[in-house]
């Protein structure tokens, strides 16, 4: 068990989706995309898309690496859905700031960020065995 995040042996891993954080990371979707719905229109090329398209990175690019050859690769793209999370947060912390949003539960961009880095952690120490 790495930061709760369940790691199956590759033989046992069936697909991207049996990783927690994946599913949890399409959860997070699905909230900007409910979220950004209410910002002004004039927002719509702005900062709603491009929220939207960083929440859209982080499970794509999880799902993408996993289906490397490769844990190298697979970290590579998991740092890339790193990445995105933590613009995804600055983007939610930029919207509190202009008053698009009052507040925001930061809790499930923290669980994903330690899950990726969980799986980050694991798939770095497998291969130094």
């Amino acid at each position: 068990m790495v930061s709760g995040e369940l790691i199956l042996e590759e033989d046992e891993m069936k697909t991207h989706k049996d990783l927690d954080v994946w599913k949890e990371s399409i959860s997070l979707v699905k909230e900007i995309y409910t979220l950004t719905k209410n910002y002004p229109k004039d927002e719509i090329y702005g900062l709603t898309s491009q929220m939207r398209r960083c929440a859209v990175s982080i499970p794509s690019n999880i799902a993408e690496g996993s289906a490397r050859n490769y844990d190298k690769e697979f970290i590579q793209f998991l740092y890339i859905s790193l990445g995105s999370l933590t613009e995804l947060e600055t983007q939610l912390i930029i919207s509190i700031e202009i008053k698009y949003i009052n507040n925001y539960n930061f809790n499930t961009i923290e669980m994903i960020k330690k899950k990726l880095l969980g799986l980050i952690k694991y798939l770095k120490s497998k291969n130094n065995e």
